[in-house]
């Protein structure tokens, strides 16, 4: 039977001893929502990941209490668990707490497992969306994720779990079985391993592969390769971190579309 009720936040900020689960977007600020940033002006205590672009935090109000918790490769200031404690605490203070993720906080974000934790502790929550890596940076890139005739289908994947292994998980064959576009995040540590497992499933070494190194920044990257060279060509052009990883026919069709346009401060490798 269909319901109507909503985890989308509404209003201008979260009430007292309410939390927000906010997505910052891919790095650049221009792509942070009306509603996020209204939050981040409202909030009295702010969590948040190790960020692509820390030009958001700016917003954050005179007088708030600003916590970085970002994980990079596993390592954090506080593990999962703390995270989710000291957000029922700010909660249960009477604070208007706004955990502020990179992206969606809902693509592999934990953004479920936070929002599991306080529904377990009874502390009301609401979601902002934002603008995922998975979808920013390819655009960045001039690759669309989808084209009529090329691909039909998009699967976004993790290059790594908890541990930094390459998830077990995953049916690398079945995906290379898929076809369609893959989009791969946190997959550039990762990336001899996952190529491997994509050519054994049958993926055509010439399939091309695009790198997305600082999506959306300043010093945004792109590295264009085939699968059967992406991983030396990947380590000779040393990229730097964050960056997404797109796999599949649409990545070919940046040739065509970006002579076309005008990206000053962008700059390109390979």
């Amino acid at each position: 039977m269909p319901h109507h009720r909503s985890a989308l936040a509404t209003g201008d900020g979260p009430a007292p001893g309410e939390v927000w689960l906010v997505g910052a977007g891919p790095g650049d600020p221009g792509l942070l929502t009306l509603r996020a940033a209204e939050a981040l002006r409202r909030a009295d205590l702010v969590l948040h990941d190790a960020l692509p672009g820390r030009a958001v935090l700016r917003l954050v109000r005179a007088g708030a209490t600003i916590l970085a918790v970002g994980k990079r490769k596993g390592a954090a200031p506080l593990n999962q668990a703390a995270i989710n404690k000291r957000l029922v605490e700010g909660a249960r203070a009477g604070q208007r707490v706004v955990r502020l993720k990179g992206g969606d906080p809902f693509i592999f974000g934990r953004g479920g497992e936070e929002a599991l934790a306080l529904s377990a502790a009874g502390i009301p929550w609401q979601v902002v969306p934002g603008v995922s890596a998975g979808a920013a940076a390819p655009a960045a890139a001039g690759i669309p994720l989808t084209h009529r005739g090329v691909a039909s289908a998009v699967t976004f994947v993790t290059g790594h779990d908890e541990s930094g292994s390459l998830p077990e998980s995953v049916d690398w064959a079945a995906l290379a079985r898929t076809g369609g576009t893959i989009a791969g995040f946190m997959a550039l540590s990762r990336l001899d391993e996952i190529a491997l497992r994509l050519l054994a499933g049958g993926l055509a070494p010439e399939t091309p592969v695009a790198v997305v190194a600082q999506a959306t920044l300043p010093g945004q990257a792109v590295l264009h390769s085939t699968l059967g060279a992406c991983t030396l060509e990947a380590r000779r052009a040393a990229l730097p971190t964050p960056a997404l990883v797109i796999i599949g026919q649409v990545v070919g069709l940046a040739a065509q579309l970006l002579p076309a346009v005008a990206a000053p401060g962008r700059r390109a490798a390979g």
